[in-house]
């Protein structure tokens, strides 16, 4: 029996020949992963084991985007623990204000993961970077502390569910409609545990932003990872971004899936996950009328500048409805740059939406957009849990780009269609 892509790449970083689901491996890490809040608990525990220095200073990485700027005096005590550890420990990539993003948009842009690399974060949308064809997953705050000081860690081979893309989608479905749709298809725990494998012809129509998208919600469905398929989008990505040079691996031809899904992305529609989880899907014609009062654009999920400019070239020209708040969030300082530079700030702002530092902030109820009770909000982010971005009685919609920027224009879930 051959082996996944997951399995080849977890084999390679185990030092043997071959892997199977359920198998016990212990793995080389090229790269251990934490953030303002999970950090300061790691670093307790690595503080512990009573070592000197973490396994590698080039491959440890920090990334202040939770609660920073610092939202009260507690996220600044959090902060400054990561700050001082960081600066003893001479760890080289410490991103805090000024040169922080949110970190799953940051570190390939910075070109800190490459195709075929292990990454562990103790954040779980790390598997974002399945995108680039690594293997990358989210851990506890211990298993970070374990890999900054060893850089090892144990996994559980996962099993796979292969995901067949076919056709080419219709304008403004993006990937964030297609993830939506796979989520609301198998549900919240449909690959629990899983590697979600994206291949297919489909491929082609989805740039790397789309499939950065996917790879970060493939968590929402319980997956171990969402991995896609190396191709040269994802070289041209990668070369333009790292200087390392990217590890191919492709899937055997009789690699073992529990399952083998086809998803034809030219039947997709923009899709909307009601509240209170990401599978409780409905295209846009099914949405009736959903009055909103927030719209959150922005997150690991949906901050590219991709998203952005989307969002942008559907908002321009128009006035943000009565009575609704839009706050934009580009995921790094290089993506609100290239924003002020192109005149998207100035869309946003005439339009009536407020326009904010890197930060994760509203998407997980930390600051920057908490909603009060009874109040709906539709956001780019990835989830959608009670209480997720403020009051318990509040409720998230979560979407596209275009449909967010649609919504706000119309003060109801809407898509691109219903305003231009």
């Amino acid at each position: 029996m051959g082996m996944t892509m997951s399995q080849k790449i977890l084999a390679a970083h185990a030092g043997l020949d071959k892997v199977e689901a359920g198998q016990l491996i212990l793995v080389n890490l090229d790269r251990v992963l934490g953030n303002d809040v999970t950090s300061p608990v790691a670093i307790k525990e690595f503080n512990k084991m009573g070592i000197d220095s973490v396994f590698d200073k080039d491959k440890v990485t920090m990334v202040m985007d939770h609660f920073a700027p610092n939202k009260d005096i507690k996220a600044a005590a959090q902060c400054k623990a990561c700050r001082d550890f960081c600066n003893e420990k001479e760890v080289t990539h410490f991103y805090d204000v000024g040169t922080m993003g949110v970190e799953h948009a940051l570190l390939p842009e910075k070109g800190l993961v490459v195709s075929g690399d292990v990454v562990i974060g103790a954040d779980s949308h790390t598997c974002t970077y399945g995108a680039l064809g690594a293997f990358s997953t989210g851990v506890g705050s211990t298993d970070m502390a374990c890999g900054m000081a060893t850089g090892k860690v144990w996994f559980k081979v996962p099993p796979a569910i292969k995901f067949v893309l076919t056709g080419k989608p219709a304008k403004y479905v993006c990937g964030k409609d297609v993830i939506l749709h796979i989520i609301g298809q198998i549900g919240v725990d449909g690959a629990l545990y899983k590697s979600m494998e994206f291949t297919g012809d489909g491929l082609k129509y989805l740039n790397i932003y789309d499939r950065l998208t996917m790879a970060n919600m493939a968590i929402e469905a319980g997956a171990k990872n969402g991995i896609f398929e190396v191709d040269d989008e994802t070289i041209k990505f990668v070369k333009e971004h790292s200087d390392r040079e990217p590890v191919v691996y492709k899937a055997d031809d009789d690699a073992v899936y529990d399952e083998v899904i086809t998803v034809d992305l030219s039947t997709l529609k923009s899709t909307v996950a009601f509240p209170h989880l990401p599978e409780n899907t409905r295209t846009i014609d099914e949405v009736g009328d959903i009055k909103i009062d927030q719209v959150f654009i922005g997150s690991c999920t949906n901050g590219q500048y991709k998203d952005i400019k989307e969002a942008a070239d559907i908002i321009k020209g128009h006035k943000i409805a009565k009575n609704v708040r839009v706050i934009v969030i580009p995921a790094t300082q290089d993506i609100y740059l290239k924003c002020m530079e192109e005149g998207i700030v100035r869309t946003f702002i005439e339009a009536g939406c407020v326009v904010s530092t890197p930060t994760c902030g509203p998407c997980l109820g930390g600051h920057m957009g908490i909603l009060a009770k009874g109040e709906r909000a539709v956001a780019t982010s990835n989830r959608n849990f009670v209480g997720r971005m403020g009051d318990p009685e509040s409720e998230v919609y979560l979407a596209s780009p275009v449909v967010a920027a649609a919504s706000a224009i119309a003060g109801r879930i809407a898509g691109p269609e219903e305003v231009l």
